[in-house]
């Protein structure tokens, strides 16, 4: 019985080194240049506390108004248009929690710092309920940089240290985007050799 050849497998063609090799096939038809580098700085590991930036205050001042503005807006819709005057109590309720957040963010930011030491970065933040955690290199999985609207838009970022344990996961806000990224370089490379010595 013989087979048709239009339905017999076919294999397919093995790649040759070339192709395999190729990378400039990957930059083709793409941007020219990423917006953001690796930075060539690297920090220190001297036990030096770092704190972050003040437009930290400035963004989140910004982005406190514009959720109070919000919350005005809605209490407003609520009450005049739709007659439901119950709509002041929260929004006054929420008022006051964020005109006391803004109060006190300036000294919030100033109790924020982080420190690499040889083995580990040690991350501060809180004035009455004090936090300290102590992030051991080889233990990080993922350094991550994240920046918003707002925030891009004052020059900060919020620079993300993820851990095989969820509860040691670590959030630096406020650092200006050079600042994460030397870090963020620090952090990797330290870790790679943290992580071969295991």
């Amino acid at each position: 019985m013989t087979q048709n050849p239009e339905t017999e497998p076919t294999t397919p063609a093995p790649l040759n080194s070339a192709e395999v090799t190729d990378l400039g096939a990957l930059d083709q038809g793409t941007y020219a240049q990423l917006r953001t580098v690796r930075s060539d700085a690297r920090l220190e590991l001297d036990g030096t506390w770092h704190q972050i930036s003040p437009r930290y205050v400035v963004s989140q001042i910004v982005q406190n108004l514009l959720f109070l503005v919000f919350v005005a807006a809605v209490a407003v819709v609520l009450a005049m248009v739709l007659h439901q005057t119950w709509a002041w109590i929260p929004a006054g309720a929420i008022a006051v929690v964020v005109l006391i957040t803004l109060v006190i963010l300036p000294r919030q930011a100033r109790a924020i710092g982080y420190m690499l030491r040889d083995d580990d970065i040690v991350f501060r933040k809180g004035i009455l309920w004090q936090r300290m955690i102590a992030v051991p290199y080889g233990r990080m999985q993922l350094v991550d940089i994240t920046q918003g609207p707002l925030d891009r838009a004052f020059g900060v970022t919020q620079l993300k240290m993820v851990t095989a344990a969820a509860t040691t996961g670590v959030q630096i806000p406020g650092l200006t985007q050079g600042a994460a990224e030397t870090l963020r370089d620090t952090l990797i490379e330290v870790a790679e050799t943290r992580r071969t010595g295991l």
